[in-house]
């Protein structure tokens, strides 16, 4: 090779590194300078709120791997055809819980809750919860073993069917199954766990497609609702840290509170949520969240999850129950019961 074409050699990869240098992701910002945040996103995956005792914060390759195999084999298996000449379940289901209800439901086809572990920050993650260092909630404070006793004390009372109050917000198409729109905003590990996300110059919308929740977030000055306003989703405002979208909400609705008792037990009327909205990259806003209640838990806590575009595709109305003639039907049953009860005396 001559010298000269070792010249042009050099300025041609020289011009490549150039050209990719151009090509690096820009951060999108709105005519306000603000970072872009809108679109359409899905908090979906298959990593756990809690991390599983024994395990580390970051997983293996190896791990990863057997991971999102075995919940493809799932997957491959559930998703199969339904065999038409099935027979009906039992009297009264099968006895079994979760969506299908012990009566049958849906296969896994018509099922999205996620087939990849998340990955924040680079890290491929064994729990969404970061704080504290187990990954796990911490435990409760005697107040709030002592509230949550008491809750289940008053509701024991009740049967399971007897007042439309009982029934769980989701059965009634009141707020998110499990705690899509939050805060936090967690993914249910069932399906629709997608977001639109629409900015204006002093408020952020967030329109969860579960149950069509919609938060409406002010951004910049704000007063605080008095205590004894609590809002579903509670009092919500934000402010821009650097590039960050910092969001402070209280006052939370005391029914939501206690219908998410796996994730606030025995939450108190302090109950604070703090987020944070971090555009990462071209397909990612890195998503963190911190629970403050000194009544409930012994330390604050909290994680982080990365919420990925959907590349296009469009969120559906969820018309949940299509009237929620169920819960007119729910009660029936247990009035029924009732006057089988009273004539078996």
């Amino acid at each position: 090779m001559s010298a000269g074409a070792v010249i042009v050699a050099g300025v041609l990869s020289l011009g490549l590194v150039e050209a990719q240098d151009e090509q690096e992701w820009v951060m999108p910002r709105t005519p306000e300078g603000y970072p872009d945040l809108q679109g359409n996103w899905s908090n979906a995956t298959i990593t756990p709120i809690q991390r599983p005792r024994g395990q580390s914060r970051v997983l293996t390759p190896e791990q990863v791997v057997e991971i999102e195999e075995g919940r493809q084999r799932h997957i491959d298996t559930t998703s199969a055809p339904s065999d038409p000449d099935r027979e009906a379940p039992p009297v009264g289901g099968d006895g079994s819980t979760g969506p299908a209800g012990g009566v049958g439901g849906y296969n896994y086809f018509w099922i999205e809750a996620g087939d990849k572990v998340a990955v924040f920050n680079g890290e491929q993650r064994s729990s969404l919860i970061t704080q504290p260092e187990n990954g796990r909630i911490p435990p409760l404070t005697e107040g709030a073993r002592e509230r949550r006793r008491k809750s289940f004390e008053n509701r024991s009372r009740f049967g399971q069917y007897d007042n439309p109050e009982n029934r769980p917000l989701g059965e009634r198409c009141i707020m998110s199954f499990g705690s899509n729109a939050g805060p936090p905003m967690l993914p249910n590990y069932f399906y629709n766990n997608n977001y639109t996300i629409v900015q204006t110059p002093d408020h952020v919308m967030i329109m969860t497609e579960m149950v069509h929740d919609v938060r409406i977030i002010e951004v910049g000055s704000h007063k605080p609702l008095v205590r004894n306003l609590r809002p579903w989703m509670g009092d919500s405002w934000g402010h821009w840290y650097g590039d960050t979208l910092v969001v402070e909400t209280i006052n939370l609705n005391p029914d939501q509170v206690n219908a998410y008792q796996w994730l606030f037990p025995g939450g108190s009327e302090n109950l604070k949520v703090t987020e944070r909205f971090t555009r990462a990259d071209e397909n990612t806003i890195n998503y963190e969240f911190t629970i403050e209640d000194p009544d409930t838990y012994t330390s604050a806590w909290g994680g982080e999850l990365p919420f990925r575009t959907m590349e296009g595709e469009l969120l559906y109305e969820y018309a949940c129950h299509e009237a929620n003639y169920a819960l007119s039907n729910v009660l029936s049953g247990a009035r029924a019961e009732e006057r089988e009860a009273e004539d078996l005396r």
